[in-house]
């Protein structure tokens, strides 16, 4: 009897030591309060490099935004340069005949129809036409043979970038006779 009493009393006096080794690896507040605040400074941390670069980000953003718009137009100015050149080159001629001046005119007038080509400028000459108020401008209403609401003449040509009107046509359109 003393034997099972010694082996009854062998696993009761190992269940203690058990118990406290799993007391023992538990981690204790204060080191699980110093692992959550560890880990909340490594959230803030990333937080705010997250924060400044989004910051950054924007601010490059806005710099790119003024630079396209400071700059569109630059491919552009710099093909009528050549248009201004020349013209300048017409002027600085001495000996000029009309025939000289009209054919190189005619030249420079080249030179900037193909710069709008180039740029989707396209010109509005709606003479004949039916007067349509989106891109013409009446000027005046004239008595005349053509049907009603017809472009019978063009003071001056209007134009458009791509489908948008840069300047409407400025036109004198028909009316019936009475």
């Amino acid at each position: 009897m003393q034997e099972e009493k010694e082996n009854k009393s062998t696993p009761q006096s190992e269940q203690p030591e058990a118990s406290a080794q799993a007391v023992e690896s538990m981690p204790s507040m204060e080191e699980m309060l110093k692992q959550a605040e560890l880990a909340a400074q490594e959230h803030h941390d990333a937080w705010l490099r997250a924060k400044a670069d989004a910051d950054n980000i924007r601010k490059r953003a806005q710099v790119d935004i003024a630079n396209a718009h400071k700059y569109a137009n630059e491919s552009f100015s710099s093909e009528l340069l050549a248009v201004k050149d020349s013209l300048e080159a017409a002027l600085n001629v001495e000996n000029t005949t009309l025939n000289n001046l009209k054919s190189g005119v005619e030249l420079t007038l080249k030179q900037l129809v193909s710069v709008f080509e180039k740029f989707s400028i396209t010109e509005i000459n709606p003479m004949g036409e039916k007067f349509d108020p989106h891109q013409h401008q009446a000027m005046s209403m004239v008595e005349a043979d053509a049907a009603p609401n017809t472009v019978i003449g063009v003071m001056q040509k209007g134009y458009k970038l791509n489908d948008r009107i840069l300047r409407p046509a400025l036109v004198m359109i028909s009316k019936a006779k009475q």
